[in-house]
């Protein structure tokens, strides 16, 4: 069993694509197949290095390896331009002679198109181009003298296409309503169609996994293989990734939304957007969610995928909730419960992006960094929050959320006096744990005639900056007596 994931590098990583390499990589996995990379770059226009990157960077951060040497499409050009000449010998294709003004002629296109509509509906010949039964000989001639020619694809006038696609099922379409396919431009440039099959059956792929929209392609590639003499791979087409308001997620008109560089800058864990890109338009028999990249492949089946398109969920409205919040939620129950050594390496990406990383939290202080961690992961959603709701953990420069400040420490002016006051009894406090530190909070909230939560929340504000967050006893503990005691009498200037 050999698959292949062929995308064309015109732009990001789209995260449709990205689900057609991962559906077609856990295939391969579960069935000890080869998951082949294909680089479709013919449009050369729009085709550039950067997204080639952009590719096998984005499969290399879900963690899908392909097993043989990339191929770029490009360089098979010219053994698709030998195919379309073999298919003219064979007597399978035709050249067609049309001057190239003619055939770019949007009336001529569209009386084509009226012919071949009228055709269909009355069962008549629409196949009336006055190259399809040239002689070879004139056809030759006109090749050497030097005549620009296009190729078509000599479809027959009669019979039936059909293929078992192993998500929809049974399909057929009449020879009548395929149209002699173009093989080759008059430039002598191979078209898609001609391309794709020639790659297939060089890299000898048995299985085509691809998006729903590819599925009218594979009548006409079946035409090609069959012309031919290869076998015709076995297909299955995933449905489509449709946005909120049931409209295709596209690159246009959902711009970032859908590349996947997005949720790796964002702070998404590899596992948790594979594991939510699974889950999009397929699920287990066992309706389990999450599922490390063992589970998946363990699990995964084509009769699994569906065949209504998938929702991505996000918030077209509201730039707070720019991705769809099932994938958020993923995301946080993978913070919250991997093994902290794992996050951690991750986290120290994070830190070092934002300049907050320390030597020492690979060293001397690692045993406080992983339990710093452990502590305050509960409540984050991507790797962006350690450095940005956690910022007050691993430096002294954080920013103050105005709610909290306003909830917490001034709407009781007392404060103002009473937190350096407590900052005086945190620097005191022998040995200085989170039991200790909460004894010394509650006997000077006793003793000042107040209730405890007024400092636990005051004290949360001024340590972290947040309104809410772990025990407020393991954050002293976690921030040290210092640099408590400072971040105390800090906040109290802010009252």
């Amino acid at each position: 069993m050999r698959l292949r994931f062929a995308p064309s590098p015109t732009g990001y990583l789209h995260i449709g694509a990205a689900r057609t390499a991962l559906f077609n990589w856990l295939y391969a996995r579960k069935l000890g197949g080869t998951f082949l990379l294909r680089i479709e770059d013919t449009d050369t226009q729009r085709s550039t290095d950067e997204s080639t990157r952009s590719i096998i960077e984005g499969l290399h951060w879900l963690g899908l390896d392909y097993d043989e040497e990339m191929v770029f499409q490009s360089a098979n050009a010219d053994k698709h331009r030998a195919a379309a000449l073999q298919l003219i010998d064979a007597g399978k294709a035709y050249r067609d002679f049309t001057p190239k003004a003619e055939r770019a002629d949007a009336n001529v296109k569209q009386e084509i198109a009226e012919r071949a509509r009228a055709a269909s509906a009355t069962g008549t010949d629409h196949r009336s181009n006055p190259f399809r039964d040239l002689s070879s000989q004139e056809s030759n001639t006109r090749a050497a003298a030097g005549e620009p020619f296009a190729v078509r694809l000599k479809v027959a006038r009669e019979g039936l296409s059909t293929f078992e696609d192993a998500v929809y099922g049974a399909q057929e379409r009449e020879h009548s309503e395929i149209e002699d396919l173009v093989l080759l431009r008059s430039d002598g440039h191979p078209l898609y169609n001609l391309s794709v099959v020639c790659d297939d059956i060089e890299m000898r792929i048995t299985d085509v996994i691809r998006g729903q929209d590819h599925l009218t392609n594979t009548h006409k590639q079946i035409l090609i293989y069959e012309a031919l003499g290869a076998p015709v791979p076995r297909f299955a087409h995933l449905p489509l990734i449709l946005a909120p308001n049931k409209a295709k997620l596209s690159k246009r008109k959902h711009g970032e939304v859908v590349s996947l560089t997005t949720y790796r800058d964002r702070g998404f864990v590899p596992a948790a957007f594979r594991n939510f890109l699974a889950l999009l338009g397929w699920s287990p028999d066992d309706e389990q969610e999450l599922l490390s990249r063992e589970q998946l492949v363990e699990k995964f089946s084509l009769s699994g995928i569906h065949r209504a398109p998938a929702v991505f969920n996000f918030n077209e409205t509201d730039a707070r909730q720019w991705t769809d919040q099932k994938a958020l939620w993923m995301n946080a129950e993978y913070i919250r419960t991997m093994p902290v050594a794992e996050l951690a390496v991750m986290v120290r990406a994070e830190l070092e992006a934002a300049g907050l990383w320390k030597p020492e939290y690979e060293t001397t202080r690692r045993a406080w960094f992983e339990r710093s961690l452990e502590v305050i992961r509960q409540r984050f959603h991507t790797l962006k929050d350690f450095s940005g709701q956690g910022r007050a953990y691993f430096g002294d420069e954080f920013e103050f959320d105005d709610a909290a400040v306003k909830k917490n420490l001034q709407k009781e002016p007392r404060l103002r006096e009473l937190l350096p006051a407590l900052a005086a009894r945190i620097e005191q406090t022998e040995p200085f744990t989170l039991e200790t530190c909460e004894a010394t909070l509650r006997a000077y909230a006793d003793e000042a005639g107040v209730k405890a939560g007024l400092f636990i929340n005051a004290a949360r504000t001024a340590l972290t900056g947040q309104s809410v967050g772990p025990s407020m006893f393991e954050v002293f503990d976690l921030i040290g007596r210092e640099a408590s005691a400072r971040r105390l009498r800090d906040a109290a200037r802010l009252i």
